[in-house]
């Protein structure tokens, strides 16, 4: 039977003039339909072009991506991107924001009541439909990024891309958006991608977490089962054996086996 997302031997190499860098080598992946996968890796190792790849920003030089048994190689709303940077229409409100996605994808086969219901249904989602009026600057970033989630739920993707969501946020807006994730991907069982730095954020979300080699040539070094039951609480957690023993491979693989090495 074939996977849900099937990433098979996939290249990326950036050229420059006459040099030309190779950041992805041969990186293969199965992902499940429903699952929530991280990738963790050292700057410069490929997350977010691999990310890209699978959304159809960029295209691989060899290999390929399969949704579906459906060859990826254009974005599409079937693949929804939350970035770190929010990327809401600074002009538009939150509902207006979240309304163009709606618009975009159902607005030849909804009416413009349910595509209303639909948008107001998917800010409940995030809490945000108190502040359904307002603009991105005069919300925190917080918001914002709620605003980019309800955004792309919206959408209906058959899987959501999050490339470092919360990076930007302080660290009770972080865990308070990483348990609202967390609540809404248990609740609507979609299938998430998420690029992430922190270990902690890895062990917390996912069900498998994706450890990438450094680059350049980077490929997947090792892929790592999180067996940790669902709803999960982040303050059951800290002294959980399972917890800290996926949180100690995670970290061995980076700090150990694929120490950073700064470039001279």
């Amino acid at each position: 039977m074939s996977s849900y997302l099937s990433i098979e031997n996939v290249d990326k190499v950036f050229s420059r003039g006459a040099i030309a860098t190779k950041v992805l080598d041969n990186v293969c992946l199965k992902v499940e339909k429903g699952q929530f996968v991280s990738i963790i890796g050292h700057s410069g190792c490929g997350k977010s072009t691999l990310l890209n790849i699978v959304a159809g920003l960029t295209n691989a030089t060899s290999g390929g991506v399969l949704l579906e048994d459906r060859e990826v190689n254009a974005p599409g709303p079937d693949r929804a991107v939350v970035f770190q940077n929010h990327s809401l229409l600074p002009w538009l409100s939150a509902y207006d924001n979240v309304r163009l996605a709606v618009d975009k994808v159902f607005g030849k086969t909804t009416t413009r009541a349910k595509r209303h219901e639909w948008t107001m249904h998917n800010l409940d989602l995030v809490q945000m439909t108190h502040a359904k009026d307002k603009r991105p600057g005069e919300i925190s970033g917080g918001m914002k990024q709620r605003i980019g989630i309800a955004r792309a739920l919206a959408m209906q993707p058959k899987l959501l891309l999050l490339d470092e969501p919360f990076g930007a946020l302080d660290a009770l807006t972080r865990a308070h958006l990483q348990d609202q994730v967390m609540k809404l991907q248990e609740r609507l069982g979609n299938t998430v991608m998420m690029i992430t730095h922190d270990v902690d954020e890895a062990v917390l979300l996912s069900d498998r977490i994706v450890m990438m080699t450094n680059g350049p040539k980077a490929t997947i070094g090792e892929v790592l089962d999180v067996p940790l039951r669902r709803p999960r609480d982040r303050i059951a957690l800290a002294a959980d054996p399972i917890y800290l023993e996926c949180r100690q491979r995670v970290l061995q693989f980076l700090y150990e086996r694929h120490r950073y090495v700064e470039a001279a």
